[in-house]
């Protein structure tokens, strides 16, 4: 009876405990180093299949293991009233807090709501092409379960469908 009741406690304290340590940001990482746009160029996707970049190279699939390829965000008209309409729609999701808003510049952090693990969101104006680069990437872990995508194409979906 003694070993049961011990299975039983471990098996609710484990996932409060890790629930708590999430809480208290146990799962946050570090901010990276290098974030920003450098010649144009957003930083690279990561090693491990968490991230996602609108100017990840053609054959980066071969070379990482996994396909972090995503388009970018089409716009038409004021390029600047394009990142504006952005930067409100990062600012009204949950769990997303802007950071650094730029004329042709936006990073922003995303954190769930449970764990608190938080991902580095980045969106580069390239007014020429008539796009904005995105880059999203986890802080942690190997693999996203794919939510990093998730977030970069409902928020697609949202700034397509809004005036």
């Amino acid at each position: 009876m003694k070993i049961l009741r011990l299975v039983v406690l471990v098996i609710v304290a484990a996932p409060a405990l890790v629930v708590v340590a999430g809480q208290l940001g146990a799962f946050r990482g570090t901010r990276p180093g290098g974030l920003g746009v450098h010649g144009g160029q957003l930083l690279p996707p990561s090693d491990t299949p968490n991230s996602v970049s609108s100017q990840a190279s053609p054959d980066a699939s071969r070379v990482l293991g996994y396909d972090p390829r995503i388009a970018p965000l089409r716009y038409t008209g004021d390029p600047a009233a394009a990142m504006k309409k952005l930067a409100a729609l990062l600012e009204a999701t949950p769990g997303v807090v802007v950071v650094t808003k730029l004329p042709g510049y936006i990073y922003a952090q995303a954190t769930t709501r449970l764990l608190k693990f938080t991902d580095d969101v980045e969106f580069y104006l390239d007014a020429p092409a008539g796009v904005i680069q995105v880059r999203s990437a986890s802080r942690l872990g190997k693999s996203d379960l794919g939510t990093n995508r998730a977030r970069i194409e409902s928020l697609r979906a949202r700034f397509e469908a809004s005036p």
